[in-house]
């Protein structure tokens, strides 16, 4: 992926029709590019800013049909999100992995009732299922979860769900539609859209954010996939259209690992506010939460609040044995889900349905909301759907359920290079080659600077920011281990591209401003 090659090829065809041009490059937009490409459209994906940079980088990095959701009956799209799960894993095995949970069980009826609640789970799963949910004993228990509260424990529930790195995710996927021809572009600002004379839409117009180019691409049919920020799109083609998100907000706290012990994962089924909580063991670090605050207006670089700090922590206090404080927090990150506006006033969002919905504006514009992460190719083969209403052209069968992701290995290697899949072996060349590229940027991590050279010549970074946030995953991991490599970052990245002293001084100082919103 070359960012300067993607922006000449737009540069250089503005007449020219693409069958689609995507808004958003997070999980849905990316899912309805890989779709329309599978099905051989030409295709572009345009974000405003670096992809994944708002919700999908910051989710729970869980791949499930939602437990939760079958406890409030949502039973196809828990089935759906399973089958979506289980081709997941299938088509990026690099990227994701089968993660136990256990249930710490206090009570005899909630023995019960998790226990035949999640034999449903598993049966719903059918040939997709991780592995069967059991019950097992007060030893095993403490055994797995070492650090579980033991006061009345009586023993556990254990079950399978997905476990998955979302923003490298992305990065495949974007790398993956580019080889099948895609053009996506990051910092490619949507400013308007184009309309022709009978007042459809046949395009959009663009910013270019590093350099400042104004540039239109002509399409058939445009996908408004821009998550908590749809209804910017929307009044794009209609001023007085309704809102249609309401965005919520969750956020995660990031221990060390010691804090729970083991290699399962823990799940609350029931917090004060209703909600599930998951502890969950990720990149040698653990990640925990979630919460559950409206917020009026989508933000790019949402902050977590306060109460919302102090709710993970006394959650997670009150089921550990090593209780986590403020100190302990490595970093925290926040997330606005893209839910539904809900129709009647006062809707816990908690009980939105977390089920998808494509609309099709008078003028055409297709706009797909809602949604969960782990069903966004459904999400994009429901949307890729409607190309002939809007076009009139009819299109080929969907491909994409069985598409290999880029860094696709049948089976991936264990360690730090395991999430670049076939790349890999790229980046252990480049460390052979010039041993200097095999330095660690940070004592208690395991990244180098080799990962760096290679990031910046494939995976399409344009700032500090996008390496240490979404293709390292340090910023989320260890804020002020992120801070500390920032200047050695910076000055690799430089080196790469050309860029002199003032941009790397920069760099700094807009990477200082969003890294202080991760530390506590």
């Amino acid at each position: 992926m070359n960012r300067s090659s993607n922006l000449d090829i737009l540069k250089g065809n503005q007449d020219k029709i693409w069958d689609l041009v995507v808004v958003g490059g997070g999980s849905s937009g990316f899912g309805v590019a890989l779709d329309a490409l599978s099905r051989g459209l030409s295709v572009v994906v345009l974000d405003k800013s670096d992809f994944a940079k708002g919700t999908s980088s910051r989710s729970t990095k869980l791949l499930h049909g939602g437990v939760r959701y079958l406890a409030q009956g949502d039973i196809l799209l828990v089935l759906e999100a399973l089958k979506e799960r289980g081709r997941l894993l299938a088509n990026a095995p690099h990227l994701t992995n089968n993660q136990p949970f256990i249930i710490p069980i206090y009570s005899w009826f909630d023995r019960v009732q998790y226990s035949v609640g999640l034999k449903i789970y598993d049966w719903m799963a059918g040939k997709w299922r991780l592995g069967k949910s059991r019950f097992i004993g007060k030893s095993e228990t403490i055994n797995r979860l070492p650090q579980i509260k033991q006061e009345g424990l009586k023993g556990g529930v254990v079950y399978h769900d997905g476990q998955f790195d979302d923003a490298r995710m992305i990065v495949a996927l974007a790398q993956t539609c580019t080889e099948m021809g895609g053009c996506v572009l990051n910092y490619a600002k949507v400013t308007d859209l184009l309309k022709d004379e009978n007042g459809a839409i046949s395009g959009v117009r663009f910013v270019d954010q590093i350099d400042q180019n104004h540039l239109q691409v002509k399409s058939k049919m445009v996908v408004n996939a821009t998550g908590v920020f749809a209804d910017k799109i929307l009044k794009m083609d209609n001023s007085g259209a309704r809102k249609s998100i309401q965005p919520s907000q969750g956020i995660h706290l990031v221990f060390d690992q010691s804090f729970l012990g083991g290699k399962d994962a823990l799940m609350i089924p029931k917090t004060s506010d209703g909600r599930v909580l998951f502890a969950v063991p990720w990149h040698g670090k653990l990640v925990v939460g979630t919460t559950d605050t409206l917020k009026d207006k989508p933000q790019l670089e949402p902050e977590a609040l306060e109460k919302e700090i102090d709710f993970v922590l006394e959650t997670a206090q009150a089921y550990l044995a090593k209780k986590p404080t403020r100190a302990d927090v490595l970093s925290v990150f926040a997330g606005l889900r893209p839910l539904a506006a809900p129709k009647e006033d006062g809707a816990k969002t908690k009980e939105i349905s977390r089920t998808h919905k494509v609309i099709v504006s008078d003028s055409k514009l297709v706009t797909i909301t809602g949604g969960k992460w782990t069903t966004f190719r459904q999400m994009g083969e429901d949307t890729v759907k409607h190309f002939p209403k809007v076009t009139g052209i009819s299109i080929q069968p969907s491909k994409s359920a069985d598409i290999k992701l880029h860094g696709y290995v049948a089976k991936p290697e264990q360690g730090p290079l395991s999430v670049y899949g076939s790349d890999a072996d790229h980046i252990r060349a480049m460390m052979k080659d010039k041993p200097e590229l095999a330095e660690r940027l940070h004592p208690d991590h395991p990244y180098t600077a080799a990962e760096v050279v290679w990031i910046v010549r494939n995976e399409m970074p344009a700032k500090l920011e996008d390496v240490l946030s979404r293709r390292l995953r340090v910023l989320l991991l260890d804020a002020k281990a992120a801070k500390a490599m920032a200047p050695k970052v910076a000055r690799i990245m430089a080196n790469e591209i050309g860029k002199d002293a003032e941009w790397i001084s920069g760099q700094l100082a807009d990477f200082e401003k969003v890294s202080s919103k991760y530390i506590i």
